[in-house]
């Protein structure tokens, strides 16, 4: 067995590896994990990610298609999200849960919206994220674009749930305050969202400079930047996540790495909404990977990041994909105050992934990389395990009829699609300009 203890610095060993109460143990100590001939990894984390997007793939669509980002999410985002009701919620959740697993994602950070389902609504998700054992970090997506009151009570979902957390400490489970972006949020309610993760002693999970119209709305509105306008809000600081970064100047570049804010990376989403090229060079600070939703499988997604990175830049190294996906984890270990998370030295948390991979080359510290690249994928994942418990045995999940919670998935998502049908495009238009 080869185990990957580490993704940054690769350390990789041909060491057995012991399960002890939920960590990874002391040689001798626990439970030996049987799994001669394989490549076990830490299980990825995926830094932000939209579970109610799980439903909307070959969704029908009839309006006029969409010329731009703001008109993306008028005509889609924003018409989905309000077409969710709690069991539509759940069936997101159960599917983006089950597909995370099986792709070899133990962690998933997600940024929630149901504006007519908001009450309780983590709970739904938290719940069915729990049932199929995938750790989580979860958020309501805070946003005036809805009017005051979806506002006020977004807020309150993100601090009601914070404080259950807070109150019950589930194993798997902790959470954040949700923004949408700088140009659906007022003063006002941007304030509110930042006093809120202070007070509950939570970081902000909040899109910033996604495209273009985030950074003409803030300028517009209040003569700043995006990251300058939040860090005004005292919404900027070592626990904020950030997602995209796409249209940030040097100066918010520099802001955020002053702050030790995290940026979550989402290659593949910007080039399917065409919103631009992240300056990833540029960010030398805390740089994690998100999938924005498209689905949760990191070896993809860790994938086309770099190979974007590298027309840019043939320079790029082949650990910079690894690299990110360890700031990944430790942006998981820090909300859970689990530092080791994300690797497999003895008392991390023992999330792991075992990997059906017979090395046709040398695999080592100096070829993991390569491997990782051009050779490894989630079709090599056989077995999960979350928290010293296997969820995923033999490419099945542990527990659960997958089978059958795919056909309810499908029923949900033939009723949440006649439901979007009967709504129209989202009326918000940015307050800055655009």
């Amino acid at each position: 067995m080869t185990v990957v203890a580490s993704l940054d610095p690769v350390r990789v060993s041909a060491d057995d590896l012991w399960i002890d109460g939920g960590r990874v143990g002391e040689p001798g100590r626990g439970t030996r994990i049987d799994s001669d001939g394989a490549v076990v990894v830490p299980g990825n984390v995926c830094a932000h990610t939209h579970l109610y997007s799980a439903l909307a793939r070959g969704m029908p669509y009839t309006l006029q298609p969409p010329r731009n980002f703001l008109q993306i999410l008028q005509r889609i985002w924003w018409r989905l999200d309000r077409a969710l009701d709690e069991a539509s919620v759940r069936a997101s959740a159960l599917v983006g849960g089950m597909e995370a697993l099986l792709s070899g994602t133990t962690t998933l950070v997600d940024h929630h919206a149901s504006p007519n389902a908001i009450d309780g609504s983590l709970d739904v998700i938290a719940d069915a994220l729990g049932s199929l054992g995938v750790r989580s970090v979860l958020c309501y997506e805070t946003s005036d674009r809805d009017g005051p009151e979806r506002a006020r009570a977004g807020l309150e979902e993100n601090r009601r749930f914070l404080e259950r957390v807070g109150r019950l400490a589930p194993p798997l489970v902790r959470g954040l305050v949700g923004a949408h972006a700088s140009f659906t949020l007022s003063d006002e309610t941007l304030a509110a969202c930042a006093g809120a993760a202070r007070d509950l002693g939570a970081g902000l999970h909040v899109h910033a400079a996604e495209d273009q119209v985030d950074e003409s709305d803030a300028l517009g509105r209040s003569g700043l930047r995006v990251v300058e306008r939040l860090a005004r809000a005292g919404a900027l600081d070592d626990r904020t996540l950030l997602a995209h970064g796409v249209h940030l100047d040097d100066d918010e570049i520099a802001d955020a790495a002053a702050a030790r804010a995290t940026i979550a990376h989402n290659a593949r989403s910007n080039m399917n909404n065409g919103v631009g090229r992240a300056p990833v060079a540029k960010l030398d600070g805390r740089l994690a990977l998100g999938t924005d939703g498209i689905g949760s499988d990191m070896f993809e997604e860790s994938r086309a990041a770099y190979f974007r990175l590298r027309e840019d830049d043939l320079g790029a190294a082949g650990s910079w994909p690894l690299a990110r996906l360890a700031d990944s984890a430790r942006l998981a270990g820090r909300i859970f105050e689990e530092p080791l998370l994300g690797t497999l030295g003895p008392g991390a948390p023992a999330d792991l992934v075992v990997l059906d991979y017979g090395p046709p080359a040398p695999l080592d510290e100096g070829s993991f990389a390569g491997h990782w690249i051009f050779g490894l994928s989630s079709r090599h994942v056989r077995d999960v395990m979350v928290g010293g418990e296997w969820v995923v045995r033999d490419r099945r999940l542990a527990g659960v009829d997958m089978d059958e919670l795919a056909a309810d998935a499908c029923a949900q998502a033939e009723l949440l699609w006649r439901r979007l049908d009967e709504i129209g495009p989202h009326p918000f238009e940015p307050k800055g300009g655009s």
